[in-house]
């Protein structure tokens, strides 16, 4: 599939800039088709390895059930949101990336994503981690979002003050 070209481009972020923000960020909006071929969006964790996302899951639920119907989703990350109110305008920095998205099967891929989760929410638990994996590895569900575009935008007052 061709991606549309952002259309404002002094302010699209570089794909260094969007990655950073990705990997930075703790939590973003996974959209998805939901029910009825409604769009369903959901607030969730995440970690962001090599070109590709990981979310953690309940066994059955909207999301599960969305993921299994339709392999195509959206995770949007929003960096910055800072309102002024006199200039009637929003300085953001946020992040859109589309791709397919499943559960992973295989159990050692799980097991890695698993880890990858513990390590960016509890840093340097190592024990507790393998622990918490150990006791819950059998119910887990980790799903994995293969990113085939990305897109960053921030507001033109921001890339006007990079650029002074």
């Amino acid at each position: 599939m061709e991606f549309r070209e952002m259309r404002r481009k002094r302010q699209q972020l570089t794909p260094e800039e969007s990655i950073d923000i990705l990997e930075n960020a703790t939590a973003g909006t996974l959209a998805l088709l939901g029910d009825g071929d409604y769009p369903y969006a959901v607030p969730i964790s995440y970690v962001y390895d090599n070109d590709t996302l990981f979310f953690h899951s309940a066994v059955a639920g909207h999301k599960i059930d969305a993921v299994n119907k339709h392999d195509k989703a959206s995770f949007c990350v929003i960096d910055k949101d800072e309102i002024h109110g006199d200039e009637y305008t929003t300085y953001f920095r946020s992040v859109i990336a589309f791709g397919r998205i499943h559960v992973i099967t295989d159990p050692e891929e799980k097991l890695c994503a698993a880890q990858l989760l513990g390590r960016k929410y509890n840093p340097g638990q190592e024990e507790a981690l393998q622990k918490e994996i150990e006791k819950g590895f059998s119910r887990m569900v980790i799903i994995r979002m293969n990113i085939e575009h990305l897109t960053g935008k921030e507001a033109i007052e921001l890339a006007r003050q990079e650029k002074a």
